[in-house]
């Protein structure tokens, strides 16, 4: 518990967040013992994609660094130059674009860099992937799995609700990244097809914000959707939290506790589809986003219309705006 404060206060530095927010937060890591799930997650992705790398034959050491905890990157990329990486790829666990799920990263990333100096590896990101087959697929399984759980003379009348993290509408309007989760979230739909939800009956909706009450962000909030679904006489939702890849604190506590204890409250049944993980179709992206960097006449496979996000962010794209 004492590392929960001076990583929060990492996570929010230069944030317009107030001070008892962040202490609101810090207790839901007491709930869990101090302990964040996500750095045991993303070891368990690292150790399947080891897996799928030397099952295909290709040759790479993985590392892994964090943005406000240890192993921090600027540590790991000395590690990679010691071990005399100069050139790397970074995989970025957010399948979106925005400025915190994109451009904070490279900026991130060029801090460390600077912070190691001569001989630190040139990093470059992997492509957002929030319309990749791969990611796709790990959610439609996920959904697919979780609608098994209601009952089937309820299923059809079962509403689907995809989460993601809320940001600011200022960041918002200077990203895409509202219109990919509405992306996937219809790719998500389509693709279970034979499951006869209706369409009326799926809705995006924001979790996790952070922010001042008097600023605007993202909206609905799922647990207020999740009230105007119980208001409307549901009686089965399903939560897909498609705006992010592994069960970390967002999910455990927003989701499996606050939303969960809402809809035992209104006796609301909520069944939560699990996140991407470790799923196989999931792993394999990343290996094919890998690929597809190396080689210029590797497939660059996406669904839908809007094509593979560009590798190179434009200087003016998600910026920070009045964030």
């Amino acid at each position: 518990m004492n590392d929960v404060m001076p990583f929060l206060e990492n996570v929010l530095r230069g944030r317009n967040v107030p001070r008892e927010r962040m202490l609101g937060v810090a207790k839901h890591y007491q709930l869990f013992g101090g302990v964040s799930p996500i750095n045991e997650q993303n070891r368990k992705l690292i150790a399947s994609l080891e897996q799928e790398l030397k099952a295909t034959g290709l040759d790479l050491p993985i590392y892994f660094g964090n943005r406000n905890w240890h192993p921090l990157l600027a540590n790991t990329l000395r590690k990679m130059r010691d071990d005399g990486v100069q050139k790397a790829l970074a995989f970025v666990t957010s399948a979106y674009s925005s400025y915190s799920s994109c451009r904070q990263y490279l900026e991130d990333i060029e801090r460390a860099r600077e912070a190691v100096g001569p001989g630190a590896p040139r990093v470059e990101k992997l492509r957002a992937f929030y319309n990749h087959p791969g990611f796709i697929a790990a959610n439609v399984a996920n959904v697919r799995a979780a609608l098994q759980e209601i009952p089937a003379a309820r299923r059809a009348a079962t509403h689907l609700a995809f989460t993601a993290h809320s940001i600011p509408e200022t960041m918002a309007r200077n990203c895409d990244y509202e219109k990919q989760l509405q992306e996937t979230s219809r790719l998500v739909m389509e693709g279970l097809g034979v499951e006869n939800l209706k369409t009326e009956n799926c809705q995006l909706v924001f979790q996790s914000r952070s922010g001042s009450p008097a600023q605007p962000w993202l909206g609905p909030n799922v647990c207020d959707y999740l009230r105007t679904l119980h208001a409307g006489g549901t009686q089965d939702v399903v939560v897909a939290p498609i705006g992010f890849v592994s069960d970390h604190m967002e999910i455990i506590y927003d989701l499996d506790t606050e939303a969960r204890a809402l809809c035992q409250e209104l006796g609301l049944n909520m069944i939560r589809a699990r996140t991407p993980s470790t799923h196989p179709a999931f792993v394999e992206m990343i290996r094919e986003l890998i690929l597809e960097r190396m080689d210029p006449q590797a497939p660059r496979r996406y669904l839908g219309t809007a094509g593979a996000r560009a590798d190179i962010c434009q200087p003016d794209c998600c910026r920070k705006a009045n964030c």
